[in-house]
């Protein structure tokens, strides 16, 4: 592409935007070096946790008994209009079958993120174990130097 026809396309792009009204969104400049925080603003504790996993584990609860109640009466309505002869009650007892895959699929969801939010509260307190005989340890060393110093 020509310098010319580059100058021409950015002055007419010029042009529009300043002949038109137009919405533009702000935004804030790209970040060259990471922000002033580099763990991030995201703050989270076990509480948290075990709220947001109990949530779903009593999602799961309700959801699995209301969707089999459900279920079955669907089920129940679709057997009782096919036997009175209308064409609905097969079509209420494919919905019915096909409901049951995305029941599961969500009680599938629902379990995962519970049992994954137990696994990380353990996993988190063995690291908190850790860290802290770790930072233990490197206080006895500092301790040994200023021995060592005559501190």
């Amino acid at each position: 592409m020509a310098w010319d026809e580059w100058e021409q396309l950015k002055g007419d792009a010029l042009q529009r935007r300043q002949g038109s009204t137009h919405m533009q969104l702000n935004q804030l400049p790209v970040d060259p070096g990471g922000s002033a925080n580099p763990q991030g603003d995201l703050r989270v504790n076990q509480t948290d946790l075990a709220a947001v996993g109990n949530a779903a584990y009593e999602l799961h609860q309700a959801f699995q008994h209301d969707s089999d109640l459900a279920r079955m009466n669907s089920l129940k309505a679709a057997d009782g209009l096919s036997s009175e002869g209308f064409e609905i009650g097969s079509a209420l007892d494919h919905v019915a079958q096909h409901w049951v895959d995305q029941v599961q699929t969500l009680l599938d969801a629902t379990a995962h993120i519970s049992n994954h939010l137990d696994y990380t509260k353990g996993a988190h307190a063995g690291d908190e174990v850790y860290i802290a005989g770790t930072l233990s340890s490197i206080a006895t060393l500092d301790q040994g130097f200023d021995e060592r110093k005559g501190s």
